[in-house]
């Protein structure tokens, strides 16, 4: 596959299509790897919807697998680490998690885990803070409340970044 945006972004739209704009902002965001980092941009260039629409959408439609997945994955590992594939999986899932964020979450929790959800870069996201958060024992309440701001604050740093290349395109 061509691997240029408007191939990409064609590609996307073509999974989305028959849906309202609004829906498919909201759906993107919270599918794992693409999250609100694919969401803002399609919602704000490619559907032209407005700014407080698509930010408010691509925040809920991130956060909405987030309370399921923290609340859930629990038992859902225990289940599936029955099997030696899916505990093969977990293992190497988790350990890589808490091998990269060890020294971190211990010394900040909360707050390391937000910082690591808002900066907006691959394997970064409420996707892997949750896995995160899970690996590291952390509590539900603060899990949630830790990835929500790290939401946020990936939320602001994606829309200042597609708003500034776009007046930068515009002015070019």
């Amino acid at each position: 596959m061509d691997a240029r945006p408007d191939v990409i972004q064609e590609a996307v739209v073509s999974l989305l299509d028959g849906l309202p704009p609004w829906l498919s902002v909201l759906l993107l965001a919270a599918v794992p790897v693409v999250e609100l980092r694919g969401s803002i941009p399609l919602g704000l260039l490619y559907y032209k919807m407005p700014l407080h629409e698509v930010v408010f959408l691509s925040i809920v439609g991130n956060l909405l697998p987030v309370y399921f997945l923290l609340r859930f994955l629990g038992p859902v590992e225990r289940f599936l680490r029955r099997w030696k594939f899916w505990d093969a999986f977990f293992t190497k899932l988790f350990d890589r998690t808490v091998r990269k964020l060890d020294q971190q979450i211990k010394r900040y929790e909360a707050y390391a885990l937000t910082i690591f959800v808002g900066i907006p870069l691959p394997v970064t996201g409420a996707w892997t803070g949750t896995a995160a958060a899970h690996a590291f024992g952390l509590n539900l309440r603060t899990s949630f409340t830790a990835i929500a701001f790290g939401v946020v604050m990936a939320a602001a740093i994606v829309t200042a970044i597609v708003v500034s290349g776009q007046a930068l395109w515009l002015l070019a």
